[in-house]
């Protein structure tokens, strides 16, 4: 078939955990197997390289930190939602790809004996980010895509848009993909199927993701029948740039940075006396929020009342060396230097702790579909992500799926039968249904107001009323979308087209959190309920599961896997 393309593998999505398990297949089977790389964007341009503060791992036990250490930190940080046998796998393996990295060239930044530098960042109790600079993201990508280039075992589908993932008979079948450049539309057959598509971030206005970040991963997944776990988690940074949403990184205060409010008071002592800045992100992005709906905060644009981070006292040697993005980003989006003066930031959505159901092995249900890193939910993070976990996660997820598909494969599977009646449903769907669409609703006007609804009814501070009123509002845009208007017909880079199919992806997304979250009637981590305010472990120590039925999200729920430690109260 003209339009079918087979392969070994496919990974589903090309940031930092898509590259290395691609790196790990092509080590693992010496360069004989074929890999089909599908990314929406420009291969070496996933949302990764906007990962700046480090990433954590052991790598001084002589000095005092530990394997144990580092786990108990990440269980603590989770609010004791974090299934417990796999964060001991992740921290036994993140120092692992440290050390893989160095081998392979990253630049990382030095102490003065030439050992990779580390900071500290929030939650964490000895300073394990392991970094480069405030580019960490962008040095890992090109590191991983170097190593990437010895084997000639890939091709690379750039800006290629997946619109479906089929599972026929209980496994991967195909994934359904149109090509931007030429105006194709793909059948994609493989072995195999990684999904590594990252995370869901532009369902919020106020967001530090990439606007290419709509959880395209997440609703395929979910739509193909895939649980989504723990959804209603999303974490919410305490330092976007307002009015950008533009990250700064926890490296900031990492390095010693202050958050003030308007009487230029360090308000974190009142909520974290001994961690201060440096606690987790859920309890500094409340405090913050406190501060601003107290009346301690800057009066901001458009409703986006602010705080300072404070980073003048640091020096311009130390910024200049340690911070160097930061004020370059500073200089060009809000026209002033931060060695002289503080920064406005508040709460921004930053990263999902739930996605798509996958085991210690980050395999999910379907026997051969694989997921890794933000996409994926192993229950590493719970119910709060501890800071520099997210780009270790990806390393070490991406290495064990990388892995375990390469195993997998060496059993010799067989190839699926092509699924051309799915492959032609989903043709005429988009290229007959939807580009045809002529009604009178506006797809960025839906884009717009939901993204609004979400920041007013789903955001670090969230009440039943208001979520249940916000998913009303959800459902309203779904049946809107029934009636969009695609102004361009033409097949070849079809940006319109593309954004439609981007906003039935996030209108998806929206619900199943919104779902969830009104479900959840506790107060855990980046779920934090002024109805509930108290986390109620005899209730919710449990995963929420969500699938999907083609009308209202069904819920479910298995158990948190505690091997060491019992919850407790989180005190920083």
């Amino acid at each position: 078939m003209q339009n079918e393309r087979v392969h070994d593998v496919l990974i589903f999505g090309t940031g930092l955990a898509g590259l290395r398990a691609a790196v790990e297949l092509s080590i693992k089977t010496d360069g004989k197997v074929n890999i089909g790389l599908v990314s929406k964007v420009q291969l070496m341009r996933p949302h990764s390289v906007c990962a700046e503060g480090g990433t954590a791992a052991v790598m001084r036990p002589e000095q005092g930190d530990s394997l144990e250490l580092h786990a108990w930190d990440t269980v603590k940080g989770s609010d004791f939602l974090a299934d417990q046998d796999v964060v001991d796998r992740f921290v036994s393996l993140s120092p692992q790809e440290i050390r893989l990295l160095e081998h392979w060239g990253l630049p990382w930044s030095r102490r003065p004996d030439g050992r990779v530098m580390q900071r500290p960042f929030g939650g964490h109790t000895y300073p394990r980010a392991c970094m480069a600079a405030d580019k960490t993201g962008f040095v890992e990508v090109q590191t991983l895509y170097d190593q990437l280039l010895r084997y000639n075992t890939f091709t690379r589908y750039d800006e290629g848009f997946a619109t479906s993932i089929i599972v026929e008979n209980g496994r991967f079948a195909g994934l359904t993909m149109y090509d931007m450049p030429s105006g194709e539309f793909v059948l994609l057959r493989a072995k195999a199927l990684l999904i590594a598509t990252g995370g869901l971030g532009t369902l919020y206005g106020f967001t530090t993701y990439s606007q290419t970040v709509t959880g395209d991963g997440h609703a395929l997944a979910f739509r193909a029948g895939l649980p989504m776990e723990d959804p209603e988690f999303l974490q919410f940074h305490p330092t976007g740039m307002v009015p950008s949403g533009i990250l700064i990184t926890e490296g900031c205060r990492g390095e010693g940075g202050y958050l003030r409010n308007n009487n230029g008071d360090r308000f974190m002592e009142k909520y974290a006396s001994k961690m201060m800045e440096l606690a987790p992100r859920d309890i500094v992005s409340r405090s913050e929020m406190t501060e601003i709906l107290e009346g301690r905060g800057f009066k901001g644009p458009d409703g986006l009342d602010y705080v300072h981070l404070d980073l003048t006292h640091l020096g311009a040697e130390k910024i200049n060396k340690r911070l160097p993005l930061m004020r370059e980003l500073c200089m060009k989006f809000l026209g002033f230097d931060i060695i002289k003066e503080p920064i406005p930031i508040r709460p921004v959505a930053h990263y999902s702790m739930g996605g798509v159901e996958a085991d210690i092995d980050g395999r999910t249900p379907v026997e051969n579909i694989w997921a890794a890193g933000e996409v994926a939910c192993h229950s590493l993070h719970g119910a709060n992500r501890l800071g520099c976990n997210s780009t270790a996660e990806c390393l070490v997820y991406g290495g064990i799926t990388g892995a375990e598909i390469a195993k997998y494969l060496a059993t010799n599977p067989a190839l699926s039968d092509s699924p051309q009646k799915a492959f032609g449903e989903e043709k005429k769907r988009i290229f007959e249904d939807l580009i045809n669409k002529n009604g009178s609703e506006n797809i960025y006007a839906i884009k717009k107001e939901l993204r609004m609804l979400m920041d007013k009814h789903a955001g670090v501070y969230r009440e039943g009323a208001s979520m249940k009123e916000g998913l009303a509002k959800v459902k309203n845009l779904k049946a809107s979308f029934k009636n969009i208007k695609i102004e361009d017909k033409s097949p070849v880079y079809n940006s319109n087209l593309i954004n439609a199919l981007e906003v039935e992806n996030l209108i998806d997304l929206a619900e199943m959190l919104l779902t969830a979250a009104i479900a959840r009637e506790e107060s855990r981590g980046g779920h934090a309920r002024r109805d509930f305010p108290q986390r109620d472990d005899e209730k919710f120590l449990k995963h929420t599961l969500v699938t999907y039925t083609g009308g209202d999200p069904k819920l479910s729920y298995k158990p948190v896997r505690i091997t060491h430690w019992k919850p407790v109260e989180r005190k920083y």
